[in-house]
């Protein structure tokens, strides 16, 4: 990249820059080990399984192992620093990394121990027998990967409240690498020829998929370590159970986890529902969220870890004023980039997902649908992001907590009525309609603390219309046009060439958003 460029940018859009580049290069990592797995497994129940069965792992790394804590440690982490007591700032995350190991561990043990309970009755109620004991099988191994995890995902938060970004950003890389280990690798039951290379073949199957999860964890964790010990970091034996500052920390700890905890009851609820809807219906809405993940993690996730740490410093400084500015800038950069997004992308979707991951006509059926509606709330998680972190750099983590809650019961509610009327692309809705609400009873209680903060009424409307209507002739063309004629491949490269279209052409219209991110101070 020119340096010449990169002179012009201020701190805050080189670091947004840096992560979202490397986000980038994990979700093509990722993409590229979910297409092999979708032209080894297809939309088949063997698939299902796995997807359900890392249900309860992914929920424990989610709360405890970095997803939750990371994200309220962040800030706390931040004052210690900013003020130079980082000797007293790595003792305070060693604790965290203590007890958040040893709770991981015993949570674990418990869910190996009832995880046959926890696949029949909770997770996949609707699967074959046989299918609900490979995924208990599946899951106990899982829990290999989630002790590996407490550590390296609060690792990325030690990093990030030192503003390092590159190796958390390396990390899911690595992460992915492992994974995709495990397809090319141990999964096959035949050698992979992949560019006139023989990739030998371990004949694993489904077991190879989540041996690659365990080997891509221990990279995630190993990537890490050498700039956390650059920055000063010693470990620190002890469980501070008396100390009063952990006691502090802790209250705003707990409320996160059991934010995550609600948050994570859609992919639980999801699966159960869609466990009784016949073979791939599980993994189809899988697939669909990843799709709409990967611009949300590139835009939403990138940005609000940059975001954090600024917010938190200017509301350690009491600079009211400047907290209200930057958030409405981001706001407005938010809209910008995901609204064009989600809609090119649910235009042009259909012959991506047929020529790239290779899926017959009725499971590209189901996969763009579910993806198409997952696009719907794209804008909303993005935002949800921001507004959350507006919370926690206000060390609020109450109110966060209160609107998770209320995200879950509606989600609840939504999911059963929609999924009896709908079929599968009813639980997809709910997820959209339950986030979006959550992101509008924030943002308002948000408003009412700080009147003014969202203020982009006017940016919504000239990004929204362009975005439609770009989107909507773009859709026009591959569904009724020439391109629709064309072999697989060349579908999939039309289909990207009308996307980037569409984005150039919705540019000048975004422009006045997008300058905003060359304005905000890091």
């Amino acid at each position: 990249m020119n340096n010449k460029f990169l002179d012009k940018l201020n701190p805050f859009f080189k670091s947004s820059l840096i992560v979202s580049i490397f986000f980038g290069i994990d979700k093509i990592f990722a993409f590229v080990r979910q297409t092999f797995v979708a032209r080894q497994f297809g939309l088949s129940y063997e698939l299902d399984v796995f997807n359900a069965a890392n249900n309860i792992p992914d929920l424990l790394g989610a709360l405890i192992s970095g997803g939750a804590l990371g994200v309220a440690l962040i800030p706390v982490l931040t004052r210690y620093f900013e003020k130079g007591e980082n000797k007293e700032g790595w003792r305070i995350f060693s604790i965290i990394v203590n007890l958040a190991f040893i709770v991981t561990g015993i949570i674990a043990i418990f869910a190996s121990i009832f995880a046959g309970f926890i696949i029949t009755k909770i997770i996949a109620p609707g699967f074959p027998l046989e299918q609900q004991l490979l995924a208990v099988e599946l899951m106990r191994l899982d829990m290999i990967a989630i002790m590996i995890f407490s550590i390296s995902g609060l690792v990325m938060a030690g990093l990030q409240s030192n503003k390092h970004f590159l190796f958390p950003a390396l990390a899911p890389i690595l992460h992915n690498v492992g994974q995709l280990f495990g397809v090319l690798v141990l999964a096959p039951e035949d050698p992979i020829q992949f560019f006139g290379i023989s990739i030998p073949a371990m004949g694993m199957g489904i077991h190879g998929l989540v041996y690659g999860v365990i080997i891509g964890a221990s990279f995630h964790l190993l990537i890490q370590l050498p700039a956390l010990f650059k920055h000063g970091f010693r470990w620190h034996p002890g469980l501070g159970l008396r100390d009063a500052k952990v006691h502090e920390l802790t209250k705003l700890l707990g409320p996160r986890v059991l934010t995550k905890f609600f948050i994570f009851l859609f992919f639980i609820i999801r699966d159960n529902l869609a466990s009784g809807m016949g073979e791939g219906a599980v993994t189809a809405l899988n697939m669909g969220w990843f799709i709409m993940q990967v611009p949300e993690t590139l835009l939403g996730t990138a940005f609000a870890i940059i975001l954090l740490p600024t917010i938190s410093e200017i509301l350690s400084k009491g600079d009211e004023d400047k907290f209200k500015v930057t958030m409405n800038k981001a706001y407005k950069i938010m809209l910008a980039l995901t609204i064009p997004s989600a809609a090119l992308l649910a235009a042009g979707i259909e012959p991506m997902v047929a020529g790239l991951l290779g899926y017959a006509p009725a499971e590209t059926t189901q996969v763009v649908l579910a993806t198409r509606i997952y696009l719907l709330g794209l804008a909303s998680h993005a935002l949800l992001e921001i507004t959350v972190r507006a919370f926690y750099a206000k060390k609020d983590a109450m109110t966060p907590l209160y609107a998770a809650a209320v995200n879950a019961i509606l989600y609840v509610i939504f999911a059963y009525g929609l999924a009896n009327t709908l079929g599968f692309a009813g639980i997809a809705l709910a997820n959209s309609l339950a986030f979006t609400l959550e992101l509008l009873l924030l943002m308002f209680l948000l408003n009412r603390k700080h009147p003014g903060i969202i203020d982009f009424w006017k940016s919504l409307l000239r990004i929204s219309i362009p975005s439609l209507v770009f989107s909507g002739v773009v859709w026009v063309i591959i569904e009724f046009g020439w391109v629709s004629s064309q072999g697989l491949f060349m579908q999939v490269v039309m289909a990207a060439g009308l996307m980037v279209a569409g984005l150039l052409a919705v540019w000048p219209f975004i422009k006045p958003e997008i300058g905003l991110l060359n304005e905000l101070d890091q």
